[in-house]
C-alpha cells in the first residue's frame, strides 16, 4: 500500500460537504444529502465503504441545496427544491431529507407542496456499493475489483460482492417503492399545501453469516440506538452554564462531538476509547487518543483509562519491521474489530509513533489522581515498565540519554511526532532534518514518564525504583536544557538531527516543553516571549511554525498552520509558569475562531494573520469533528480555572484566571472520585458542592509531580 508520506490525499471535500459520525462509522455527502462515489463521499462501516451512490432526483432533476442542519452528531436535515423546467424561478416543491446514521443509515424524504393543487411527480433514488477500503477513497487509488450481484425482492435490493474469499454486501429497504436492480422509484402524489412522506433504509450484511445489521431506528416513536447512547452520555457529563454564551456554545459542542467518536474495544465493550477524528480517522490512535483523553479528564475519567488499557492490551511484543513494532511500544493506530489490514504496514495495528510511549506512562501518571481503585492502576504497572524499558532501549538506541525515531521500513512515517507530515521538521533556512531525530517535546514527555512513575513507586513504597526514575528525569532535564537551547536564539531547537545538531527552526513544540515543566525558570520568559511574537501568533493561536522560517507557508499542514490542540497545550504550560495575560489572549482568540464554524473547532486552520485576514481560514483537508480539536475547550477552560484533582490526597485545587470576558461559570456534575460536584467560578472566587468524603477544597496551585517527587525524596533522606 502507498506509504501516508506520498502526496496522495483525495483532496479537499469541497463546500459544503456534511459529515455525520456514530462510533466508528461515518457518512459524508454534498450539500443536498447526494453521495457521489467520484467523490471521496461515502457510508463507511468498518473501514468500508458500504453506500458510493446515493442519488435523489424529482423529475429526473437533483436537488437545489437550501439549507442542513446537523441536528446531533449523527443526523442531519437537509433542505432542498426542485427546480422549474418552465423558466419560472420559484418552486412550490420543497424537500426534506432526515438522515440519521447508525451502523447504516436510515433516511425519511417529505416533500411539501406549497401550492393550491395537486402534484405528481417520481421520485427516483440510485445507489451504489462499491465495498472500498476506507484509504483508497481518502487517496482516491485504483480500488479491488468486486464480483457484485443485485438482487430485487418486494421493497428490497440486495447488493452482494466477493472479492477472493471477503464477502460484502448491503440491503436497501424501500416501503412502497418500486424496487428494481438500478434504482427505488416512486410515484408520488403530494395534495395541495400537503406532504408525502417515504422511509427508507441501508444497512450492510456481516460478513460471511449474511447478518443483517440492525437499522438505526426500526420504529420512528421510539429513540434510536443512538439517541439512547448520547441520552446515557449527556446523562453523566458536567452541565456547563457560562456568561459568555458563545464559549459556553463551544464546551457543549465538544461534549457533543467528543460522545460521538467515542468507540468500543470489541473485545471489551465496557471500555470505551476516544477516535482520532471524522472523517478519516474514526479508530484508536494511540497519540491521539491519550492526548484527547488527557484533555477531557474533567469531563469523563474513564475515557482515559479505558485508552490505556486498550493500548496496554495491544503494547508491542515483538520486533517486526514492517509495522514497526517493538517490545513495550505503545501502537500509533489500530482499527478495532476490522479485520483488513488497513493500518500502514498492510496489519491492523501500526507503531510507528515516537511519543505514544512517554505519553502513556504520562497519563497514567494523571489518571492515578482522579479517584480510580489502587487494584486499577497497580494492573496497568507491568505495561508502564515496559514502556520505560522500551523508552531506554529502543527508543535511546545510540544511548546519548534522548529518545528519537528513524522509520524501520520505507513505507513507514518519516515524521514519527506529532508533526508527523513529511516534511514537518525542518532547519530555520527550510532544510529538512535528517534521522535520527530528537523532538524537544518529547524529550519533555519521557522527563514527565519517569517522574509519573516516580511518584507511583512512592505511593507503592517502592523507595528504590523512585529514587532511580527521580534521578533519570533530573537527568534528562538537565541535559535538555544543556543541548536543545540556543542563547543566542532566545528558544529551544525543534529538534536534534541525526548528526545531534540542533534543528533550529522557531515552531510550537516547545510549548508543549512548558507544558510538563521541563523548561528551566530561567529560560521560560523568553520562551512565553517567543510564543507570543508577530511570527508565532496569528491573532487566532501559536503558529507550528515561525513565519521567518524558510519552510513557513500559512497553508501547510505542519509548517505555520495553527493547532487548536498545540495551543490548549501551549496555554497550559504558560499557565504553568504563571503567563496568565498570555494564556488568557491565547484562549480567547481559539474560542472567537470558534464562532466561525458553529461553535466547533476544527483539527487546523490556516496560519494567515488576523489583520489580513478578518476570519480564521479553514485548512482544506481539516478533520472535523477532529478528538483533541473537540477537547480543546475543555483543556482550555480547566487551565484557567487551574483545576487540578489528586483524589487520593484529599484534594481539588483551583485557581482561576477567567478573563471577565467569559462571565461567571456555573458546572454541575463534574466528575469527582466516586462522587460528583458543583463549582461556581466568579472572577478569581469559586466555591465547590459535593466533594467525596475527605476531601477538600484548596485554593491554589496543585503541586506537580516534580514537586511531589522532591518532597517525598527530601522526607526519605530526613529518615535515613
Amino acid at each position: 500500500m502507498t506509504g501516508w508520506n506520498a502526496d496522495t490525499a483525495a483532496g479537499p471535500l469541497g463546500p459544503g460537504t456534511v459529515t455525520l459520525v456514530e462510533g466508528s462509522s461515518f457518512c459524508i455527502s454534498s450539500s443536498n444529502g447526494d453521495i457521489y462515489g467520484e467523490h471521496p463521499h461515502g457510508v463507511f462501516f468498518e473501514d468500508t465503504r458500504i453506500l458510493s451512490r446515493w442519488n435523489l432526483t424529482v423529475d429526473e432533476v437533483p436537488l437545489e441545496p437550501l439549507a442542513v442542519k446537523v441536528k446531533e452528531p449523527y443526523r442531519a436535515l437537509f433542505i432542498g427544491r426542485v427546480p422549474r423546467t418552465d423558466g419560472y424561478a420559484d418552486s412550490p416543491l420543497i424537500v426534506e431529507r432526515v438522515r440519521e446514521l447508525g451502523a447504516g443509515i436510515q433516511e425519511q424524504i417529505t416533500i411539501c407542496n406549497y401550492s393550491a393543487s395537486p402534484t405528481q411527480c417520481m421520485v427516483v433514488l440510485k445507489m451504489a456499493a462499491d465495498f472500498a477500503d476506507l484509504f483508497d477513497v481518502k487517496e482516491a487509488r485504483a480500488q479491488r475489483r468486486w464480483e457484485e450481484s443485485r438482487e430485487a425482492d418486494g421493497d428490497v435490493l440486495i447488493i452482494r460482492a466477493v472479492w477472493h474469499d471477503v464477502r460484502k454486501g448491503v440491503v436497501v429497504s424501500a416501503i412502497d417503492a418500486a424496487v428494481t436492480t438500478e434504482a427505488l422509484t416512486y410515484r408520488a402524489v403530494v395534495p395541495p399545501h400537503g406532504q408525502w412522506h417515504a422511509s427508507l433504509s441501508v444497512v450492510p450484511i456481516s460478513d460471511g453469516d449474511g447478518r443483517v445489521v440492525p437499522v438505526a431506528r426500526p420504529d420512528e416513536r421510539v429513540l434510536s440506538a443512538s439517541d439512547l447512547r448520547r441520552e446515557e452520555w449527556i446523562s453523566r457529563i458536567p452541565l456547563v452554564r457560562m456568561g459568555n454564551g458563545s464559549i459556553e456554545r463551544s464546551l457543549r459542542r465538544s461534549y457533543d462531538d467528543l460522545g460521538a467518536l467515542r468507540i468500543e474495544d470489541p473485545n471489551h465493550p465496557d471500555r470505551v476509547v476516544v477516535a482520532a477524528g471524522a472523517p478519516w480517522f474514526m479508530a484508536l490512535f494511540g497519540r491521539d487518543s491519550l492526548w484527547a483523553s488527557f484533555m477531557a479528564l474533567p469531563v469523563d475519567p474513564s475515557l482515559a483509562l479505558g485508552t490505556l488499557q486498550t493500548l496496554a492490551d495491544r503494547q508491542g511484543s515483538r520486533l517486526d519491521p514492517t509495522s514497526e513494532e517493538e517490545p513495550g511500544k505503545i501502537l500509533h493506530e489500530v482499527r478495532l474489530g476490522v479485520s483488513t489490514g488497513l493500518a500502514l504496514g498492510g496489519k491492523s495495528a501500526y507503531y510507528g509513533s515516537v511519543d505514544a510511549t512517554p505519553l502513556f506512562v504520562a497519563l497514567l501518571g494523571e489518571v492515578s489522581r482522579w479517584g480510580f481503585a489502587a487494584d486499577t492502576i497497580a494492573a496497568l504497572m507491568p505495561n508502564v515498565d515496559r514502556a520505560l524499558e522500551w523508552i531506554r532501549n529502543f527508543g535511546d538506541k545510540d544511548g546519548d540519554g534522548f529518545v528519537e525515531y528513524e522509520r524501520l521500513n520505507d513505507r513507514g512515517l518519516i515524521n514519527q511526532g506529532w508533526k508527523d507530515s513529511w516534511d514537518g521538521i525542518n532547519f530555520a533556512d527550510g532544510r529538512m532534518a535528517e534521522p535520527p531525530i530528537a523532538l524537544c517535546e518529547v524529550q519533555a514527555y519521557v522527563y514527565s514518564a519517569y517522574l509519573a512513575r516516580s511518584w507511583l513507586a512512592y505511593d507503592a513504597g517502592d523507595l528504590d525504583v523512585a529514587a532511580e526514575c527521580r534521578d533519570r528525569a533530573l537527568h534528562m532535564k538537565r541535559q535538555f536544557n544543556e543541548q536543545f537551547w540556543m542563547p543566542e536564539r532566545g528558544y529551544y531547537a525543534i529538534a536534534l538531527d541525526g548528526r545531534k545538531r540542533q534543528v533550529d527552526a522557531c515552531a510550537s513544540n516547545m510549548g508543549h516543553c512548558l507544558f510538563f515543566g521541563i523548561v528551566d525558570e530561567d529560560k521560560a520568559p523568553l520562551v512565553a516571549e517567543r510564543l507570543m511574537s508577530a511570527e508565532m501568533f496569528s491573532g487566532w493561536g501559536v503558529r507550528t511554525l515561525a513565519s521567518d522560517m524558510g519552510a513557513y507557508n500559512p497553508a501547510s499542514y505542519h509548517n505555520g498552520s495553527v493547532w487548536p490542540h498545540d495551543n490548549a497545550i501551549i496555554v497550559a504550560g504558560l499557565m504553568r509558569y504563571g503567563f496568565v495575560e498570555e494564556a488568557q489572549r491565547i484562549s480567547t482568540a481559539l474560542f472567537e475562531a470558534a464562532e466561525f464554524s458553529e461553535g466547533r473547532l476544527p483539527e487546523l486552520f490556516c496560519g494567515f494573520t488576523r489583520e489580513q485576514i478578518d476570519d480564521p481560514v479553514p485548512y482544506p483537508t481539516a478533520c472535523s469533528p477532529q478528538a483533541w480539536a473537540s477537547t480543546t475547550p475543555i483543556m482550555l477552560i480547566k487551565s484557567l480555572m487551574g483545576y487540578h484533582a489528586d483524589v487520593p490526597r484529599g484534594g481539588l485545587w483551583m485557581d482561576p484566571m477567567l478573563p471577565k470576558s467569559y462571565g461567571r461559570l456555573h458546572i454541575a456534575n463534574a466528575p469527582m472520585g466516586e462522587g460528583r460536584i458543583t463549582v461556581d467560578v466568579s472572577g478569581s472566587s469559586v466555591t465547590v458542592k459535593g466533594l467525596p468524603p475527605g476531601m477538600a477544597l484548596h485554593h491554589g496551585a496543585r503541586p506537580w509531580a516534580a514537586d511531589l517527587v522532591q518532597q517525598q525524596a527530601d522526607t526519605s533522606r530526613r529518615k535515613d
